[in-house]
């Protein structure tokens, strides 16, 4: 009986088209964990570690000009479909931590970043995660394809 799934060279070729290559699109920024952010066992509540990649992403933003704003004015949205998070070791109230975030490039019409936070005072890998982002147009449709303004974008960071 034939096997009714996605053919194997579909398969194969969807693999490799959503297969992510480390760039050197590199940022780092440092936060100063808050009271506000721990739990009651006095290390960094697991949520929070989210918000630092959020604080990783609006920094790669600003310095590789890919900030939210910019791309919504272009027509654009680009909602998660998928964020994971491995936590290594615990951060602390007072500690400075660094995240580190760096673009993954792939042919898809997708934003992907790889994260890594350390503790600054050892650098300690305190946690380290990825998130993946698509593209909705004006109209909240998805995207197949990369938009125009991605691929240039693509283009001046030499990615392209």
């Amino acid at each position: 009986m034939r096997n009714e799934g996605i053919h194997p060279k579909r398969e194969q070729y969807m693999k490799l088209k959503n297969q992510a290559i480390e760039t050197n699109l590199i940022d780092r920024v440092t936060i100063r964990v808050r009271f506000s952010e721990v739990d009651s066992m006095k290390v960094v509540w697991h949520g929070e570690y989210t918000r630092y990649f959020e604080d990783g992403r609006e920094s790669f933003g600003k310095k590789y000009d890919l900030e939210y704003l910019s791309v919504n004015a272009k027509g654009y949205t680009i909602p998660f479909v998928s964020l994971k998070c491995e936590y290594k070791n615990s951060l602390r109230v007072g500690d400075t931590a660094i995240v580190e975030t760096r673009y993954l490039d792939c042919e898809a019409a997708k934003i992907k970043f790889a994260y890594t936070i350390y503790r600054e005072s050892d650098m300690v890998i305190a946690a380290e995660g990825e998130s993946v982002q698509v593209f909705l147009n004006d109209k909240n449709e998805l995207e197949l394809t990369m938009p125009k303004f991605f691929k240039e974008w693509k283009k001046k960071w030499g990615l392209l």
